[in-house]
């Protein structure tokens, strides 16, 4: 009979680790399947047990391709199962291609005339999933602000970004989640990076890989009225919650989708970007809506140079811009005070009331437009 040992934490069960299991004990005729226990995880790894070892236990003895199970209990992070395997005389010892301690399971095996395999890491159905990813889908919020960006976009971009300078940015309600979208498709309010955030997945990876820069999940993630430094990742230079900006912001629906990545490559005066980040950045740290809205006015002027199309003046608005770099989607427009707010929205039924939003610790808030808003989504077949 020829068995076959793996080892793991296997902290939470998944598809991924049934077909590990499935490849392994192809390898032989008897499958041998080691973890620490809770204590030990934690000690050697700084890993929380997300079950019970009995739990554990009983789950993996549940599966039909393992034979046994039995506990690592050696307090060496390389081979905490080594005294399981020396007990259990394995023939071979299989690992993924990603497994971290392969050296010295290897000079295990070349100690023990052991044969060392290993396994391709392959997934059954879909996509491959990691007890990370199953882990930070639990933790994803139910609910994430979407966000407005005053000046300093695209110095978000890798490629364009430059030592020194900023990206002036403010996380918006009403808040999205994954079943309640209340804002047009392709919008130019960093939808993309929420979505990420709510599915749990690496939303700056997400971004990047789109050709296109970390702002959106950055200022959603953090929430507040945030300035970052222009960088290949995020790093806030400093944040408040926007509060100035409460009942002085709204956003106008032109209709036009947007698309970012497609115009990542056009030609842009990132020196003139950099000027206007500048000048938001005072605006926030003096919490100024007067000074960011000089520099969204100059961001908007930028975007006139490339190409975009002009917008109205809406009521007795201070500044405004559309909201990423798409040429479409939402354009934030800023106002001096409440009631010039409020007359605005009076005035266009494609403008709509935004607020700053701050997340308190642990608080995962929906936050909704009022009815009146709601229905003018509808009557615009924005919702259904």
């Amino acid at each position: 009979m020829k068995k076959v040992f793996v080892s793991g934490a296997f902290n939470v069960l998944h598809a991924g680790h049934i077909q590990f299991f499935r490849d392994a004990r192809a390898l032989g005729d008897y499958l041998i399947v080691s973890f620490p226990p809770a204590d030990l995880l934690w000690q050697l790894y700084d890993k929380k047990s997300v079950l019970e070892d009995s739990d554990k236990l009983a789950l993996l003895h549940a599966i039909d391709m393992i034979d046994e199970v039995i506990l690592s209990t050696d307090a060496d992070k390389k081979l905490s199962f080594k005294s399981a395997f020396l007990q259990c005389k394995p023939d071979i010892l299989a690992v993924t291609t990603d497994d971290l301690y392969m050296d010295a399971k290897r000079e295990l095996c070349a100690e023990t005339g052991a044969e060392f395999v290993v396994l391709e890491k392959t997934a059954p159905e879909g996509k491959q999933t990691s007890s990370t990813q199953v882990l930070e889908r639990i933790k994803a919020p139910a609910h994430v602000p979407l966000r407005v960006d005053f000046a300093g976009g695209w110095l978000d971009v890798p490629a364009n970004a430059i030592a020194g300078e900023y990206v002036v940015n403010c996380s918006i309600s009403p808040t999205v989640s994954l079943k309640e979208w209340n804002y047009r498709q392709g919008a130019g309010l960093g939808g993309s990076g929420g979505w990420s955030v709510l599915n749990g997945w690496d939303p700056v990876h997400s971004e990047l890989g789109l050709g296109v820069g970390w702002q959106d999940p950055a200022v959603i993630a953090e929430t507040g009225a945030c300035v970052w430094k222009s960088g290949r990742y995020p790093e806030l230079d400093f944040k408040n919650t926007g509060a100035f900006l409460k009942g002085r912001m709204a956003v106008f629906d032109t209709q036009i989708k947007h698309d970012t990545p497609g115009l990542a490559s056009l030609e842009r005066n990132f020196s003139k970007i950099a000027k206007a980040a500048r000048v938001a950045r005072l605006g926030v740290l003096q919490q100024d809506i007067t000074v960011l809205a000089v520099a969204v006015q100059l961001s908007y002027q930028l975007q006139l140079e490339e190409g975009m199309l002009p917008l109205e003046r809406i009521g007795d608005s201070l500044a405004h811009k559309y909201c990423g770099g798409g040429h479409g989607g939402y354009a934030v427009y800023l106002y001096e005070t409440e009631e010039a707010r409020a007359e605005a929205l009076a005035s266009c039924p494609d403008l709509y009331p935004v607020e700053p939003y701050c997340r308190t610790f642990g608080k995962d808030e929906q936050v909704p437009w009022e009815p009146c808003y709601v229905e003018r989504l509808r009557e615009r077949g924005v919702i259904r």
